[in-house]
């Protein structure tokens, strides 16, 4: 590592002002970034008033936090595709992993390429570092799309929520959607035929390693079953390890637990919303028991789809949801009955976490404005008291 960081000191002064190379400035800063954590805060407007911890550190506890769900969606990738296939012996844990491997790269790779293609070129324009949250949202992206999500797609809709859901804002520290679930948005609204259906779920290359391909095989999802009103073939076992169809990242309940105790321990995401989320979301699948689902008990629903996902990785967004500690509860809370309740009572929209956090990030900063004005007339009380 020292002779990385010593070529980067000798290559800094062509990329710095005045330099052969100033021109990929901000590139080369980005580049610095990924090996080495800067020993000056992060200039970008707005973030440091969201979160007293730098930015550029918390993002990689953010990737940390993220490695069981990556590497469970991996190997569930190839798990998939062998029961599609018919394999068994052959088709043996590590073979499994490395199918996945080989299905998920090329959606990082792109996620990646587009978003901080845009963001590079955009902060070169504006002689500006690199915005670094894209490093977060460039690991969520291909982590909440279907396997069979095509490339081009992924990239179109990179390019659109790096646009219009982040930089037209401002940048890091100044949106108030959140780009990864607007990357889902558009991919649902635009194209729903590549989010919806069974075939999705499923890799559709299927090369059997004995027979040769495999057409026409399908499996629908536990949501997607209950959208239909067919009784869910999963079992509980089943939604809370993440051996099922669904989106890549967001099948294993307990590596994305795994992901939140990490985030809670280093400070990165806050336990009230989390906590909140869940509650307000057992509350509203308790009580709302529907025909056709009597075998879905309630605290079922916190473990398929992407419900534990977007509870720990995409509501805890320090940038777009509730800052006020006690806000958080309310934010939270809201959010967890808004997802159960476009689950249970709108069959056309089986996963409902997106909606609900894209709706509660539109009145996080009206949650707080109520909050912090309720604290300010107290005050203003107490001092006309005296």
């Amino acid at each position: 590592m020292a002779f990385i960081k010593n070529m980067l000191d000798k290559m800094k002064p062509t990329f710095s002002e005045g330099g052969k190379l100033s021109a990929f400035g901000s590139l080369f800063d980005a580049a610095e970034t990924f090996f080495y954590v800067p020993s000056e805060t992060a200039k970008v407007r707005g973030a440091q008033i969201h979160d007293a911890i730098d930015s550029k550190r918390s993002i990689f506890f953010v990737v940390i936090a993220l490695i069981p769900a990556i590497l469970f969606g991996m190997w569930n990738i190839g798990y998939q595709h062998s029961l599609a296939v018919g394999c068994t012996e052959e088709c043996c844990l590590l073979n499994q992993f490395l199918y996945g491997l080989a299905v998920m790269l090329p959606k990082i790779v792109v996620s990646y390429a587009v978003g901080l293609g845009i963001e590079v070129a955009i902060a070169q324009w504006k002689k500006e570092e690199v915005h670094e949250g894209f490093f977060v949202t460039g690991m969520l992206i291909p982590l909440i799309v279907p396997v069979n999500c095509p490339l081009w797609i992924i990239a179109i809709a990179t390019a659109f929520a790096v646009i219009f859901a982040k930089e037209v804002f401002g940048g890091t520290g100044m949106n108030i959607f959140n780009p990864a679930l607007v990357t889902r948005a558009f991919l649902f609204f635009a194209y729903p035929a590549m989010m919806s259906g069974d075939k999705v779920w499923v890799n559709a290359e299927y090369m059997d390693c004995i027979n040769g391909t495999v057409d026409g095989y399908s499996q629908a999802t536990p949501l997607g079953q209950l959208a239909a009103g067919e009784p869910v073939s999963y079992s509980a076992m089943d939604t809370i390890i993440g051996t099922i169809p669904g989106s890549i990242g967001e099948t294993s309940f307990i590596a994305i637990m795994i992901g939140a105790v990490i985030l809670i321990w280093a400070g990165i995401a806050s336990w009230k919303i989390i906590l909140s989320t869940f509650a307000g979301g057992a509350l509203m699948a308790f009580l709302l028991r529907y025909d056709g689902a009597q075998n879905f008990e309630w605290w079922e629903q916190l473990t398929v789809g992407g419900f534990a996902f977007g509870a720990v990785f995409m509501a805890t967004d320090p940038v777009t949801g509730c800052r006020v500690e006690a806000g958080k509860w309310i934010y939270g809370f809201l959010i967890g009955v808004m997802a159960i309740i476009i689950r249970v009572l709108n069959p056309g929209f089986p996963e409902g976490m997106m909606l609900a956090i894209l709706l509660m990030n539109v009145f996080a900063p009206l949650i707080d404005y109520c909050f912090v004005q309720a604290n300010i007339n107290k005050r203003l009380k107490r001092a006309k008291v005296k």
